[in-house]
């Protein structure tokens, strides 16, 4: 089941920030792949390297944020960044949604450390901070309709229901890499977990007072 679209029929404003944000990642992958592995390992989150120099490693917070693994990686990151963020974006403004996107990604990075502080791995990749504006989404617009691509047809399916099982299938895998000790690399499943939590704080806060639409 993959998110492919939702209804922006309620959207306000453009959303710069998020196509901002999508034109950075891919950017940053670029470079990437042109300075090769020591610009990663350099850039990336390191818990143990960070916990040994925060100051020196304190850019790697966000300079994290925008670089990825793989081509995969950076595609369905920008993909749910594209479907979701709009919306996010239009309800916040785009300083405060902007400051909310950053403040998720800094909290995921941090829940991840606090259960992997002794990690020599690099740590990158938007997935915490949009991790976030789905936890945004889910409260802002639960009864959204998302377009999600079904075997060989589209089909629509409220918001509650795509965020809520992809937050399942977060929170159930976090359980588990945290009983697997082994440093191998893959998901940060924890920082997911943490970046949708501060999501939904952060949106009960931002909203204020704004009358609730039914759109996506």
């Amino acid at each position: 089941m993959l998110p492919i679209g939702d209804d922006n029929s309620a959207r306000r404003t453009v959303p710069v920030v998020t196509y901002a944000l999508i034109v950075l990642n891919i950017l940053f992958f670029i470079v990437e792949l042109l300075s090769g592995e020591a610009f990663i390992v350099r850039w990336s989150f390191v818990p143990s390297r960070f916990l040994s120099n925060p100051i020196g490693d304190f850019p790697t917070l966000f300079s994290s944020m925008f670089m990825h693994a793989g081509w995969v990686h950076l595609i369905s990151n920008m993909l749910y960044l594209w479907i979701f963020g709009d919306n996010v974006e239009d309800r916040f403004g785009h300083i405060k949604f902007i400051i909310f996107y950053l403040l998720c990604g800094l909290v995921a990075t941090f829940a991840q450390l606090a259960f992997n502080s002794g990690s020599n791995l690099p740590n990158l990749g938007a997935s915490g901070a949009i991790a976030g504006i789905l936890g945004a989404y889910i409260l802002l617009f639960p009864r959204g309709q998302i377009s999600v691509l079904q075997g060989q047809g589209v089909i629509k399916v409220s918001a509650f229901i795509v965020i809520g099982l992809w937050f399942v299938l977060q929170f159930f895998s976090g359980i588990a890499s945290i009983v697997d000790t082994t440093q191998t690399g893959g998901v940060a499943f924890i920082a997911h977990i943490g970046g949708f939590i501060a999501g939904l704080v952060l949106a009960l806060l931002l909203r204020g007072k704004s009358t609730p639409r039914l759109t996506g």
